[in-house]
């Protein structure tokens, strides 16, 4: 696998498949003001693919389901179940969302997909640990694509950011 972790905006990615952070599907997405990922997605990509995901049905926690990208030029938009009822996420509904992100991934064929920091926005799951969980849970995955993990703002509260950078590169962050 080639991995990369870079700051910028997931929606400008040069990929084939984007991942969206979503919820378990239980509220009908109408009645939702989705933010961050989600609302940017629908901001430049359209309702379409939030009304086929209307039409997949509840999604388990750690779950994922594969729609159309709308108006975005990417071949797929994979929405993962990252945050329970209760709009949080844990370590397991984040590991369990990127396995079933690549689960779907692999068996389509997609040679390269981004990830944002899933559970660190509604989510409220510190983004540094949740940078590192998303890295070390890739580790373990066999893929001969590119994933990218996307980081909208990189803010860490170390002193020296070029350290931090080195650490991440390292595997040692």
């Amino acid at each position: 696998m080639d991995l990369k972790i870079v700051e910028g905006d997931l929606l400008d990615q040069e990929v084939e498949v984007i991942v969206n952070p979503w919820n378990r599907n239980i509220i009908p997405w109408w009645l939702l003001l989705p933010q961050g990922v989600s609302g940017a997605i629908k901001k430049r990509g359209g309702l379409g693919p939030f009304r086929e995901l209307a039409k997949k049905g509840p999604i388990p926690l750690g779950g994922a389901v594969e729609t159309s990208s709308g108006q975005l030029p990417y071949k797929a938009i994979i929405h993962v179940a990252g945050i329970n009822f209760f709009w949080v996420s844990t370590e397991k509904s984040i590991t369990d969302s990127i396995h079933s992100a690549m689960e779907i991934v692999k068996a389509k064929g997609y040679s390269s997909l981004a990830f944002p920091l899933i559970g660190a926005g509604t989510g409220g799951s510190n983004q540094e640990v949740v940078l590192k969980l998303i890295r070390d849970t890739l580790s373990t995955i066999q893929y001969d694509g590119h994933v990218r993990i996307v980081v909208r703002e990189l803010r860490v509260r170390l002193q020296d950011k070029a350290a931090y950078d080195l650490k991440i590169l390292e595997g040692k962050g």
